[in-house]
């Protein structure tokens, strides 16, 4: 799977142009999702030293991008007649995504395990798991949650 995920507020505390201390285990869940294999996509409002200040940071502590606010590696405006600033990725981690930051050890649950935001929350409101749909003849939980028919 393709990761973008943003450094400012995200992989660190948000304090640009410095580098912010590092957000409790983003490190650790990043390198966890290389070594499974997924390619991860630094995705930062940042360009030149700041850049590469954040891609550096990222580097010495074993996080190793697939390519750095583009598509791949060797992509260039000159190389790719549709080039876009927005990247395809499967996934967006951001500090700026609808409902905030989750913590990073959600963040990893939520990729590997393919957990999705409706089924934490009926975990939260319920303490139980949710796997869709209960019985064919019950509503959704979250039609019940909501009160939907």
């Amino acid at each position: 799977m393709t990761i973008a995920v943003d450094f400012d507020g995200t992989i660190v505390d948000h304090r640009y142009p410095e580098i912010g201390e590092e957000k409790p285990f983003a490190v650790q869940t990043l390198r966890m999702l290389m070594a499974e294999h997924h390619q991860l996509i630094l995705w930062s409002v940042r360009e030149g030293k700041l850049l590469d200040d954040a891609v550096n940071w990222c580097r010495e502590r074993g996080i190793e991008f697939y390519a750095v606010n583009r598509d791949y590696p060797e992509e260039t405006v000159s190389n790719n007649d549709h080039f876009s600033r927005k990247v395809k990725a499967d996934i967006f981690i951001d500090d700026r995504n609808l409902g905030g930051l989750p913590d990073w050890g959600t963040i990893y649950r939520m990729v590997s395990h393919g957990t999705q935001w409706h089924q934490l929350i009926h975990e939260a409101a319920t303490g139980e798991k949710d796997y869709g749909t209960r019985h064919h003849h019950h509503r959704p939980w979250w039609k019940r949650f909501l009160n939907i028919k």
